[in-house]
């Protein structure tokens, strides 16, 4: 990607420094091209995530596709663990001119392409595997930086909004890596238009990053492996309310994860649609969810910011969130999956926004906020590590028990009743440990 000149911070008339607290916001283009990259991050994540992976892992072995599809997406979940905060770290001490996130943004994105390119040629286990690790290393490479930017060039008093922009865009994003994964008619197809999306998208930003260079005086000591090591470990007794916005983030995830991981299954093998319509109608779902989110987000971003209150709107969107679980487990009917969709999307609207605001406002220290926001992002990987072996855990015992997991439209999943129950009681945990936060009202 061709990239702009980095700009003068004393041209900025924002602030001289890299690891200062911004006072002013940026300018609305800044945000925009922002959103524009986050659209492109989350559909090269998603459109795998929610369709191409499922079918590939189909296309590859109908008759052990859960077991492939739960393995590649948990080696990529482990590989994203990783990635996110040891990139974000790298990021915090990069020195070059151009400044500390926009290469891991430029490399990011391209890495992120080319791995979409590798999954589309994958016709085995290993290639899918492969594609897919180097996929959510790239990316997350490039989701630290992009995370970043936010309390590197946002005051707090405007990050529930431009939190519950990103929200939107990551929205976005999702439906439409969904909709390029269901309309192009083929797999491979699928990651080459999203590849080219991912790029497109990216390069906006790239050319008016805004993105500061640390100052001599700013620039982390000689490396020292040891002391890199030790830095990812934040101190709970130090540092508690991170912890807790650590934990409760997990715990919120690992619901949405048990609950959309399977989805296509669900509704191949419980609802009883073909594996066509069903990926159809995860489109279908993922809109309706999306538009409730847009609609919901920013409003209360906002409406979170004028308070200056966090925690009760981060406490009931977590527990609106994880009824629609309870509804997916209880009424395993079509309109049923729809109401669900809804509640899904007005509850996880409000957490992402605010939740995100929230976590900026409990970071240990502006020179570390990339690596630290990493460490907050394990618990949006982390989840997705756990949640495809819970999930096939709790399928096959209940079948071996049973119960019922595959109806084709005509019974009632016990199985799939169980997975999404525990969803929902994952959910209101973390709800409730919101509370343990007490820096932040």
């Amino acid at each position: 990607m061709t990239t702009a000149s980095p700009p003068d911070p004393s041209a900025l008339g924002v602030r001289r420094s890299a690891l200062a607290e911004p006072l002013q916001s940026p300018p609305a283009r800044w945000v925009a091209f922002l959103t524009l990259a986050s659209i492109g991050l989350w559909a090269g994540f998603f459109g795998p995530i929610q369709v191409l992976l499922a079918q590939q892992a189909e296309a590859i072995d109908a008759d052990s596709k859960k077991q492939i599809l739960s393995l590649v997406l948990g080696l990529g979940a482990a590989t994203s663990v990783v990635c996110n905060p040891v990139f974000g770290a790298f990021s915090d001490r990069t020195t070059l001119r151009m400044g500390r996130r926009l290469p891991w943004v430029i490399g990011g994105a391209t890495g992120g392409a080319l791995s979409l390119l590798v999954l589309g040629v994958a016709d085995g286990v290993m290639v899918m595997a492969i594609g897919w690790c180097g996929v959510q290393a790239a990316l997350n490479a490039m989701l630290a930086a992009v995370t970043a930017t936010v309390p590197d060039q946002v005051p707090v008093s405007a990050r529930g909004r431009v939190g519950g922009i990103l929200a939107i865009a990551q929205t976005i994003g999702v439906v439409a890596g969904t909709g390029i994964a269901s309309a192009t008619g083929s797999i491979a197809a699928g990651y080459t238009v999203t590849a080219l999306v991912l790029i497109a998208l990216t390069v906006p930003w790239c050319l008016d990053s805004r993105d500061l260079a640390l100052a001599p005086a700013e620039r982390p000591g000689a490396f020292d492996w040891g002391a890199f090591l030790r830095g990812f470990w934040i101190s709970p007794r130090a540092h508690p309310d991170f912890a807790w916005a650590w934990i409760t983030r997990f715990l919120v995830n690992l619901c949405n994860a048990l609950g959309l991981l399977y989805l296509l299954y669900y509704l191949q093998d419980v609802l009883g649609f073909d594996k066509d319509e069903a990926a159809d109608r995860v489109f279908l779902l993922t809109a309706v969810y999306a538009v409730v989110l847009m609609s919901t987000a920013v409003v209360f971003g906002i409406w979170s910011d004028r308070s200056g209150r966090r925690k009760v709107f981060v406490i009931w969107s977590g527990v609106v969130a994880g009824a629609a679980t309870l509804l997916l487990a209880v009424a395993q009917t079509w309109p049923a999956a729809v109401v669900a969709a809804v509640l899904m999307g007005l509850g996880y609207g409000i957490y992402v926004s605010v939740d995100f605001a929230l976590i900026t406002q409990v970071l240990p220290g502006a020179e570390d906020r990339a690596k630290d926001l990493g460490v907050i992002n394990i618990a949006n990987a982390l989840p997705q590590v756990f949640a495809p072996g819970i999930a096939a855990v709790i399928l096959i015992v209940v079948e071996a028990l049973g119960g019922i997991t595959e109806t084709a439209g005509d019974g009632f999943s016990v199985g799939y009743c169980v997975l999404y129950l525990c969803a929902f009681a994952v959910a209101v945990l973390g709800s409730v440990l919101v509370t343990r936060i007490r820096s932040v009202p």
